[in-house]
């Protein structure tokens, strides 16, 4: 296996979202058989490369010489989060339409809404198997135009 193919950073940073989940199997299929990413690691913890990014799935637990007094469980109550995995798409609607068919749960379609975010993106959300919030987005000209400004004014300052 190539190194761009395991979640090792030979120099600078790798990032890397930890979830606790209930079914490493479960949430294998859904992060790999929905989403289509890669197991590189099948168990304890499960190691999953996204795209460009990684997710590691491993069960709960109480605390360790590292953290002591943390315990890593699922979400106790799917309607309050405190963070979400954030996926930028380039088709919105491929996506929603493909994942959907492959058992993916949306909490709505996707939705276009100036008010909540300026016009700058489509998005909706779904749940993976342990309830965890997927935000799934694709960004609008208007978004990209305002990125190409802030990268222009960011060269010219330096």
């Amino acid at each position: 296996m190539n190194l761009p193919d395991v979640p090792i950073a030979e120099e600078g940073l790798l990032v890397a979202y930890f979830l606790t989940v209930a079914d490493q199997a479960k949430s294998k299929e859904f992060y790999a058989g929905v989403l289509g990413g890669k197991v590189v690691s099948d168990a304890d913890p499960s190691y999953i490369k996204l795209a460009n990014s990684w997710i590691i799935l491993n069960g709960g637990g109480g605390p360790t010489p590292d953290k002591p007094e943390v315990f890593l469980e699922t979400p106790p109550d799917l309607n309050r989060v405190s963070s979400f995995l954030n996926l930028r798409v380039a088709d919105i609607w491929a996506c929603y339409r493909q994942w959907k068919a492959k058992g993916a749960q949306f909490l709505t379609e996707p939705l276009d809404n100036p008010l909540d975010n300026h016009g700058h993106e489509t998005r909706c959300y779904m749940r993976d198997p342990d309830g965890y919030l997927i935000e799934v987005a694709q960004y609008t000209q208007a978004a990209i135009d305002n990125f190409k400004r802030y990268l222009a004014a960011d060269k010219s300052s330096k």
